[in-house]
């Protein structure tokens, strides 16, 4: 549901936004550092970067130096959508979570370091889900 809004009205993707916020916020950067930053695959992110690009919010441009290096910025029309976009998920979470009473934060808190600690596979032993016939229990 937030995808849909936001792409009709800011016509831009969540992913498009995370990446167009990351380059507001971070200034000239490369595609790989880009990469890094929002935690997506380096042919990912070029895939983003080309619509932004298409799009007139980014701009792609060559070091001096080192004409290698191609460094992407956001252009005018990309820091006045960045500055107008509704906020990211997250953000609208840390913002929803903290209008909550005290009380209600902990419980809540508990609950997902709980689920995290049930989630966590570093004690289980792959090989009881990778052999097939019965399981034997110690």
């Amino acid at each position: 549901m937030y995808s849909k809004q936001l792409e009709s009205q800011s016509h831009i993707t969540a992913p498009q936004l995370v990446c167009l916020l990351a380059v507001v916020n971070g200034g000239p950067m490369t595609a790989t550092a880009l990469a890094k930053e929002v935690h997506l695959s380096p042919s990912t992110v070029v895939g983003i970067l080309d619509r932004l690009e298409e799009k007139g919010l980014v701009a792609r441009s060559r070091g001096v130096e080192d004409r290698r290096i191609v460094r992407v910025s956001a252009t005018d029309r990309g820091v006045a959508l960045a500055n107008q976009a509704p906020s990211p998920l997250q953000e609208r979470l840390a913002q929803g979570l903290n209008r909550l009473p005290e009380l209600e934060q902990a419980a809540i808190a508990l609950a997902l370091e709980r689920v995290v600690e049930l989630m966590e596979a570093q004690h289980i032993d792959s090989a009881p889900i990778l052999e097939t016939g019965p399981l034997s229990r110690p």
